[in-house]
């Protein structure tokens, strides 16, 4: 979809049909004012943030493989359907749409078989855990974008500093866009997956916790057992997550994408810590070759985690007390901003801002991110982060991690999805799952 058409406002909800009434019921949410039938899949933690919006709609379906977690959705929503399975949640026949609160490793699958039962989709970030779920998750939307509205859980998207940013470099502000350097703070020091720590609580259903990943035994140091506190303990083995890149990465990396209007990698190169097959990196450096666009040049985007930190323009600026953010380097300044704020540095001697125009009118608020999504079930089907948008942009921060297990810089086809200067790099581009699991289900 062009940006100009992605970042549209919502318009008024459609108008319904005097028939309307005698439609299937994940059709009857189309009705101005009407509420949602929606799944909470992932009950507590992340999910728990939602509970405030999900109210505003019908939570008629819950799911978690935790009882403690389950009982306290189930006071929340004394009138959903109790699950431990997201596979029979989602054959429920009153959903309308979902929401995706679980592991990283579940989403793809989640969101790939709730749009192929007709149900609108909000999946927590990120998309995908590889390349190949990325892609596969785009691939569904794509077939059905007519007809479905996507959202992906990168709520700070709706501060409206990412417009101002967006308005900034598309405006000129910095020149010609060059370079755009983007990192986050956080750390983590495992070195493999964890041992058999005994049998799990009897309140746990581990094997679907599990679900589609490779099987590993239960140990209590992967869950943080007070509900609602768990990925900083899972996220960064190789089966269960994308550590940083895929976390933090995917708000931070939003931030600029939104802002460069860019298409996946024509080259990827990385570094950091040694490639680890249990863990994912804690130290990295990936940085990634954008092709040129109908406004820009060619860039070069960089993802920086772990300590790793580009230079700061001015000694006056330490960028290190910006755990989160983005450096934009343009021919005629820097733009630097965390999610909330902006500093604008015109570099070299003309430095009279004489060659940019502010804009006149600017976006106005986009309001709640969630919020949009629903008018989007009801209405247009438009959300400023669909699985268009955002399937592209996790696929690309994916192949920052394909390309440090190569220890090599790859180049790549985004038609076909392949890396076409070394065979064997294509083995990091997908994952491999238990029996009984396909992606596309």
């Amino acid at each position: 979809m062009p940006n100009s058409q992605r970042r549209t406002f919502l318009a008024a909800s459609a108008s319904a049909g005097a028939g309307l009434t005698i439609l299937p019921a994940r059709v009857l949410a189309n009705k101005p004012g009407g509420k949602l039938n929606i799944a909470l899949i992932g009950a507590y933690g992340r999910g728990r943030q939602h509970y405030h919006d999900l109210k505003t709609q019908n939570v008629t379906a819950i799911c978690d493989v935790r009882a403690e977690c389950m009982a306290f959705a189930a006071k929340e929503f004394p009138d959903a359907k109790q699950y431990t399975d997201w596979r029979e949640c989602l054959e429920q026949k009153d959903l309308n749409a979902v929401v995706i609160c679980t592991p990283d490793h579940h989403h793809a699958f989640i969101s790939i078989r709730a749009m192929n039962r007709g149900l609108h989709v909000y999946c927590e970030k990120p998309l995908g855990d590889s390349v190949e779920e990325a892609r596969a998750v785009r691939a569904v939307y794509l077939k059905n974008r007519d007809k479905l509205a996507t959202q992906h859980g990168t709520q700070r998207h709706a501060n409206p500093n990412f417009d101002r940013i967006a308005e900034m470099i598309r405006g000129g502000a910095i020149g010609e866009l060059k370079d755009v350097h983007t990192w986050g703070n956080r750390t983590h020091d495992r070195t493999a997956y964890l041992p058999d720590g005994g049998a799990p609580p009897e309140s746990l259903d581990w094997d679907q916790w599990i679900g589609p990943a490779s099987w590993h035994p239960y140990h209590p140091d992967y869950l943080d057992m007070r509900p609602g506190r768990g990925c900083l303990k899972w996220n960064m083995y190789d089966d269960f997550g994308s550590w940083q890149v895929g976390d933090m990465g995917s708000h931070v990396v939003d931030l600029a994408w939104n802002a460069i209007d860019a298409d996946r990698p024509t080259k990827i190169k990385a570094f950091g810590d040694t490639p680890n097959d249990d863990v994912c990196p804690s130290n990295l450096t990936a940085v990634f070759t954008l092709p040129a666009n109908h406004w820009r040049d060619q860039v070069r985007l960089a993802w920086y985690q772990g300590g790793p930190m580009p230079k700061s323009p001015n000694a006056a600026i330490d960028l290190r007390k910006i755990g989160h953010g983005v450096l934009f380097k343009g021919t005629k300044g820097i733009l630097i901003s965390d999610f909330n704020n902006r500093i604008l540095l015109p570099t070299g001697k003309d430095t009279d801002m004489t060659y940019y125009t502010p804009p006149h009118s600017a976006r106005p608020p986009i309001g709640g991110f969630m919020q949009q999504w629903f008018s989007a079930c009801r209405g247009d089907l438009k959300t400023d982060c669909n699985f268009d948008y955002a399937g592209k942009m996790i696929e690309t921060l994916m192949l920052g991690l394909a390309a440090h297990k190569a220890s090599k810089e790859l180049t790549y086809e985004a038609k076909t999805g392949r890396v076409t200067n070394d065979e064997k790099a294509n083995e990091y581009l997908s994952k491999t799952y238990r029996e009984g699991w396909a992606l596309n289900g």
